[in-house]
């Protein structure tokens, strides 16, 4: 068998006529064996003569285009990435409010700092009693260029920004549209009665179609935690007591326990503040981000032996 792929050329792509394909054998006559499943060249005829009739004829030209090596795997799944957040709600990829670092309004400014470094994240809502009140978002980069150029005391309400507000029904693809349009990375999520549900970014939506975004803390090893310096670790209190007796050589092993955040707060035997300190074994636990929940983020102090410093 060869194919016979005859066009009339255009000056654009998108003006491509395709004319005829053709399945031809040796002697040039027609195949007798009947109408069989499209081929990839079919499709794509279609495709450039017209709009697919449906999700799925795409999907399928995207998937055969990479079996014919017309495109690699990964640009195959940012297409499919693409076609699939317009059918996704901000609540299916959003971050939950259980999991949001937030600052609050009268943290003084040593406390900030110390959140900020410990999160390693770009922009933090700003609340004032609760999750539920969000008086604005604050820049890592906004912080560093006022405490640069000003010598006055420090005022947050003078570096925050407005928080966006967008509700958990929204579409993924249309925030996606206004991020791009009005320049804002981040926005609140609420539920139906105006509740915060939790917040969304454009990264959260980019990984949707690309997947995960790495960056330098993004190393497998330490997606949970992270060495701050020779015996102290930043550590997500969501880390499980299997990679933290991994990573440490702990022993730690409670039946009813599936996480460190969990041992922490049994040891506390309530529900710690941001700043409650710990000491459990030989190992010095601090709260540096919690909610009224739960406990989200540790600063971990090891004994000398338990592990060397990490090299670059």
């Amino acid at each position: 068998m060869r194919w016979a792929l005859i066009t009339h050329t255009q000056p654009t792509l998108s003006n491509i006529n395709v004319v005829k394909i053709e399945t031809m054998n040796e002697d040039n006559s027609q195949s007798s064996e009947g109408p069989s499943r499209k081929t990839f060249f079919e499709r794509l005829g279609q495709f450039f003569q017209g709009e697919p009739k449906d999700r799925q004829e795409l999907v399928d030209v995207f998937r055969d285009s990479e079996q014919n090596d017309l495109i690699d795997h990964d640009t195959r799944d940012m297409l499919e990435g693409v076609m699939q957040i317009s059918e996704m709600r901000i609540r299916d990829i959003m971050i939950p409010r259980s999991q949001m670092v937030t600052i609050e309004r009268s943290q003084p400014l040593e406390e900030i700092i110390t959140i900020i470094n410990d999160a390693q994240h770009s922009r933090y809502p700003v609340i004032s009693d609760d999750k539920d009140h969000v008086e604005g978002i604050l820049l890592a980069k906004d912080l560093l260029r006022y405490l640069m150029a000003s010598s006055e005391p420090f005022d947050i309400d003078k570096v925050i920004r407005p928080a966006v507000v967008v509700p958990e029904s929204k579409r993924v693809d249309r925030l996606l549209k206004e991020f791009q349009e009005e320049r804002y990375h981040m926005a609140i999520v609420v539920d139906e009665f105006g509740g915060v549900s939790g917040v969304v970014t454009i990264e959260d939506i980019l990984e949707e179609i690309v997947g995960d975004i790495e960056d330098e803390y993004d190393d497998e090893e330490e997606q949970e935690i992270r060495q701050l310096s020779k015996h102290t670790f930043a550590v997500k209190a969501l880390t499980t007591l299997e990679d933290f007796n991994e990573k440490f050589g702990s022993k730690f092993n409670d039946d009813d326990i599936d996480t460190i955040g969990g041992l922490v707060m049994t040891s506390f035997g309530h529900l710690p503040t941001r700043g409650e300190e710990v000491d459990i074994e030989n190992f010095h636990f601090k709260v540096t981000a919690a909610d009224s929940r739960r406990i989200i983020q540790l600063q971990v102090t090891i004994p000398d032996t338990t592990v060397e410093e990490e090299t670059a």
